[in-house]
């Protein structure tokens, strides 16, 4: 039952009991404003209720977006703490590779400078023995003698890395200047061959060349002289490197 019903109930009830009987005009005259008066609270009520409601309902959507715009707040925070923590890993890597970079070039710089030391010792070069092969008149078969020389010779690169053997050949002044270059040529050859078959030298430390009866050492006028021109000088050279290992060894 509504609230007008009863009220009207109630009301009647009332009239009932006071006077016995109720008249139409008392109804128009006094019901029906309160009736209006009721309905008008009534629609009143319905209305707030209404817009109570549509606050509730604001107010929850309003809720709603607070709680998505936290959580998103709360997800942009996450990106920018794991962002920071990349960032500081970034710096970290960056900073570990310029130590490397710089140990490396520390490194690099000593080892350029260690070559360039050995190189420089390994190019400069002193000679450290020098002998001569002698050889028959118009021959370049090596002799017994000459053969030992080389063995004596040899035994002074064992273990040695940087060194030089120069072989010149040379004739006495008897035959023909061509000739004599030619045989020169094949004697100089018959000592390294020598050198590197029998006594394992490297060829590339072994630099040859004939040169004739030229720069002779005794007078070719004589027998004597002309024996002694017939020869191959073969000369050793060592590195500065090698002649101070020596030293030291040697020392030791």
């Amino acid at each position: 039952m509504s609230l007008t019903n009863s009220f009207l109930a109630a009301t009647v009830g009332l009239g009932l009991l006071g006077t016995g009987c109720a008249t139409k005009k008392f109804v128009r005259n006094h019901v029906a404003p309160i009736d209006q008066r009721v309905s008008a609270a009534e629609k009143k009520s319905t209305e707030q209720g209404t817009q109570i409601d549509g606050l509730e309902s604001g107010l929850s959507r309003t809720k709603e977006q607070v709680t998505d715009v936290d959580g998103r707040a709360k997800q942009a925070a996450a990106s920018a703490d794991k962002a920071n923590a990349q960032a500081q890993q970034a710096n970290t890597a960056a900073e570990n590779a310029r130590v490397a970079a710089e140990n490396a070039k520390q490194f690099a710089d000593q080892g350029l400078n260690r070559v360039e030391s050995e190189l420089t010792a390994a190019n400069n070069y002193q000679m450290v023995a020098n002998d001569n092969v002698l050889f028959a008149s118009g021959r370049y078969q090596l002799t017994p003698e000459g053969k030992e020389a080389l063995d004596k010779l040899a035994k002074n690169v064992e273990g040695k890395k940087h060194f030089v053997i120069e072989i010149e050949g040379f004739t006495d002044k008897t035959g023909p200047v061509t000739l004599n270059l030619e045989l020169s040529q094949k004697r100089a050859e018959a000592v390294a061959r020598y050198l590197t078959v029998e006594r394992q030298i490297p060829l590339r430390s072994v630099h040859i060349l004939g040169v004739g009866s030229s720069s002779p050492v005794a007078d070719n006028k004589t027998r004597q002289g002309r024996s002694q021109n017939r020869r191959v000088e073969v000369r050793l050279f060592l590195s500065q490197a090698e002649t101070t290992t020596k030293t030291v060894a040697s020392a030791q």
